[in-house]
């Protein structure tokens, strides 16, 4: 057996031990799927944990309604092939519902309202605990994140008053109206995931891979034309051949070229690049230095 294999293995365990753990000690636990890659490797990793019995939790996509449109076909098939079900939260609902104001700019995320659906579908469920696939190597407020990440009533992360896990031993007790966020896929990287995607041949949205793509250049980076984002005058428009390291919102996701069309590729893409997935293409990130930390502290995934 390869060492590539044997570590993953020992992460694939890991994961599928934190599944179990939520499943046993909590009462409504759920799991954020968003069809983006990291979401995929964890139902994965859940079909591994319980099969053959139904999952102990449903599936929950916070809907922007500026996602991919790949990203939602695929989510929608996968939901289907697989059986489970599907709650689907929608940040127009909660902009209705609250009059909340968009942030400003033609580059502008739905990021900062995605927490007010959130919160408001973990209360009408009662869910006290959501399962995402947040990784430590993706950015530094996320670094910061225990496995059992305990949330207020609020949902607000304070990351002074995270508990100590040591010996892999994880607390979920919590006070009444506080919330538990679990990332099973805590201690992967990048790599790591794209490794295990390769080893079991896990089908992705087509949009990680290179397709070419019209797009317009906004400090170096190549957001892609929608219905959200048109050119504008003085826009420098190219259709380049591109792929998505992430997938988050079409108004605040960057594309980077790229030749890929296989996995290996993006293996060997990711092995010479020496800047995160989120760094090279999230613009939401780039507001400020505590940008993710801000949000999080808020809410936030």
């Amino acid at each position: 057996m390869s060492q590539t294999n044997n570590y993953l293995e020992q992460l694939e365990n890991e994961a599928i031990y934190i599944l179990r753990e939520t499943a046993a000690q909590f009462e409504k636990p759920a799991l954020l799927f968003s069809g983006g890659k990291d979401s995929i490797v964890l139902v994965h990793l859940a079909l591994k944990a319980f099969r053959p019995g139904k999952f102990p939790f449903p599936l929950v996509h916070i809907d922007t309604g500026h996602n991919f449109p790949e990203a939602i076909v695929f989510r929608d098939k996968l939901v289907n092939e697989i059986g489970e079900k599907l709650i689907v939260g929608n940040v127009e609902d909660s902009i209705k519902k609250y009059n909340l104001k968009e942030t400003a700019g033609r580059f502008s995320s739905r990021n900062a309202l995605q927490t007010y659906s959130l919160l408001d579908t973990i209360q009408e469920n009662e869910f006290d605990a959501c399962i995402g696939g947040a990784r430590r190597d993706e950015e530094k407020a996320r670094a910061k994140e225990r496995i059992f990440s305990v949330r207020d009533d609020f949902g607000q992360w304070d990351p002074k008053l995270q508990r100590p896990e040591l010996w892999d031993i994880l607390n979920g007790k919590v006070q009444k109206g506080h919330n538990v966020r679990v990332f099973p896929i805590s201690n992967w990287t990048e790599l790591d995931v794209w490794n295990y995607i390769q080893k079991y041949n896990i089908e992705l949205p087509s949009l990680y891979f290179a397709h070419e793509r019209e797009c317009i250049v906004h400090q170096d980076k190549l957001v892609a034309t929608s219905e959200f984002i048109q050119p504008q005058e003085g826009d420098k428009v190219v259709v380049e051949k591109v792929r998505y390291r992430t997938v988050g919102d079409m108004t605040c996701t960057a594309a980077v070229p790229s030749e890929a069309t296989t996995i290996q590729d993006i293996i060997e893409d990711i092995i010479q690049t020496r800047i995160s997935e989120r760094g090279q293409t999230r613009l939401d990130d780039q507001l400020s230095e505590a940008a993710m930390e801000d949000r999080k502290k808020q809410g936030y995934f």
